[in-house]
């Protein structure tokens, strides 16, 4: 098929996508960006040309069936079409058989050929030079969705990233804040899932097209769900909006929700020499650093900051209202829930070392030398740099984000010299010979996300161990994240994700 079939492909794609630009390049001059204008009869002419050439490029391309299901409703009905899953650069097909406005990146336009025809659909810019540029997407979505049906419909990924179409993660709201009636569109690949699945642990962009045209065919289908049209509440609150009708779009597809975000399914997939177990709580608490807006831009520079704050308090216990004069926010609901997730004895106090290793985690989860440089050096004793096994426990603890860990057998295979200490540069060495260090010398205990990054309650230990190599790389219940399958929760968890969101 690599023959014979790809290139063949290959060629005739590139040839239909050539053909399909003197016409785009014709119908966009002159045309203005930001203001509507009538679709002569020539323009008209050019759509349907234009419609004909992309889907003989997507017929050459090995998509011989394309199954619309359903209705497309008007512009004037439903401004907005919401799209989902988002898995590979073929849900273009939807976008070329529509001719809908998408949003995209500002550089896209300045690609040769492809950028004269994504300016050609009339999509709405992002720029990421523009600090105000997310501000200014929403309104320009607005503006259109408000114009009374003259302009395009806006097409949009709501879910924001490619995900494998094993189930639907949070929805952006931004489909949902200018508060008209959208129309939710689903599609599904009926065959080979495995192979056009585009993800940040994924093949690709070149193999997935060398895997896709080297098959006979695939299928593809689109169906257009009933158009929703939001309450009076839903008006108000995008967020309830977006979470509605990602319901309906999960039971058309028949497929689990998970109210976790593309941010979370990276810490917990994060190629690190810590990864983290199925049930960390550190994936509730990357969810209110982002809502409380604690997560740095300058991440280095702050972590060293905070470390050295924390270090000067020597393992001194914080209240809540001093844990908020050191990260300079006022006490909130949320704040009192991160803050309870480091309370490791329920006595109102914590140590801000456990929060400056846990906020090293999630915003660099792939660094765990880092996280430990930083972890040793708030806890290292000042005559000798080193650390002692119950302190190694805490900062391992913390990092995975876990209850109960025994770090035995990995402090005595460090201790080599039996000192009852060890120092970063001993643990970097070690983890330098030993790679896999985390899987052959530690196991996890009871882990919950309930609990804290550091907490020990002896009442709680659960005979059973959980070896980390069942951790994030496992194949997991709903192929994305670890354990985000609603009925793979238990009613404590999901009373806290309800309680979060």
């Amino acid at each position: 098929m690599t023959v014979t079939l790809f290139p063949i492909r290959l060629l005739i794609a590139a040839f239909m996508m050539l053909l399909a630009w003197p016409f785009a390049f014709l119908a966009s001059v002159g045309r203005s960006e930001t203001t509507v204008e009538p679709q002569c009869l020539w323009r008209r002419l050019v759509d349907i040309i234009l419609r004909v050439i992309m889907r003989i490029m997507w017929f050459a391309g090995g998509f011989h069936w394309i199954t619309v299901k359903g209705q497309r409703a008007l512009p004037t009905e439903a401004p907005i079409i919401t799209l989902a899953p988002h898995s590979s650069y073929f849900d273009a097909i939807p976008v070329t058989m529509t001719m809908s406005s998408i949003v995209m990146k500002a550089e896209s336009k300045d690609i040769p050929v492809w950028g004269t025809l994504i300016k050609y659909i009339r999509p709405v810019f992002v720029s990421r030079s523009d600090q105000n540029s997310r501000k200014k997407t929403v309104e320009e979505i607005r503006r259109r969705a408000h114009y009374g049906g003259d302009w395009p419909q806006v097409m949009i990924f709501p879910e924001g990233t490619c995900t494998n179409r094993s189930c639907l993660i949070t929805f952006k709201p931004g489909a949902f804040i200018p508060g008209v009636p959208v129309q939710p569109v689903v599609i599904r690949y009926p065959n080979k899932l495995d192979t056009i699945t585009w993800t940040w642990q994924g093949p690709g962009a070149f193999k997935i097209l060398w895997l896709t045209l080297c098959q006979l065919h695939n299928e593809f289908v689109i169906e257009f769900l009933p158009i929703y049209t939001p309450s009076e509440e839903e008006k108000r609150n995008p967020a309830l909006f977006a979470v509605n009708v990602r319901r309906v779009m999960a039971k058309a597809l028949g497929v689990p929700i998970t109210d976790y975000s593309f941010e979370d399914c990276q810490l917990a997939m994060a190629e690190g020499q810590l990864r983290l177990p199925v049930d960390t709580c550190l994936l509730e608490f990357a969810k209110l650093v982002r809502r409380l807006g604690l997560k740095p831009q300058n991440t280095e520079k702050v972590l060293q900051e905070y470390g050295n704050r924390a270090r000067k308090l020597e393992g001194q216990k914080l209240a809540l209202e001093d844990f908020a004069h050191f990260l300079d926010v006022p006490v909130s609901d949320m704040l009192r829930d991160m803050f309870a997730l480091f309370d490791e004895y329920e006595d109102n106090s914590m140590d801000i070392r456990e929060y400056v290793i846990a906020l090293s985690v999630v915003c660099r989860p792939a660094k765990t030398l880092e996280t430990m440089k930083l972890a040793f050096k708030m806890f290292e004793a000042e005559e000798d740099g080193a650390i002692t096994e119950s302190e190694l426990a805490v900062v391992l603890k913390t990092a995975l984000g876990v209850t109960h860990l025994n770090v035995s057998r990995l402090f005595t295979a460090i201790d080599v010299d039996d000192t009852g200490k060890i120092t970063f540069d001993k643990f970097r060495g070690f983890v330098e010979e030993n790679p896999d260090f985390a899987d052959d010398h530690l196991h996890t205990e009871s882990v919950g996300p309930q609990s804290g990054p550091s907490q020990e309650h002896p009442t709680q230990t659960n005979p059973s161990t959980i070896n980390l190599q069942g951790t994030a790389n496992s194949k997991t219940a709903n192929g994305i994240c670890p354990d985000f399958s609603p009925k793979d929760h238990d009613s404590s968890v999901d009373a806290l994700i309800k309680k979060h969101n």
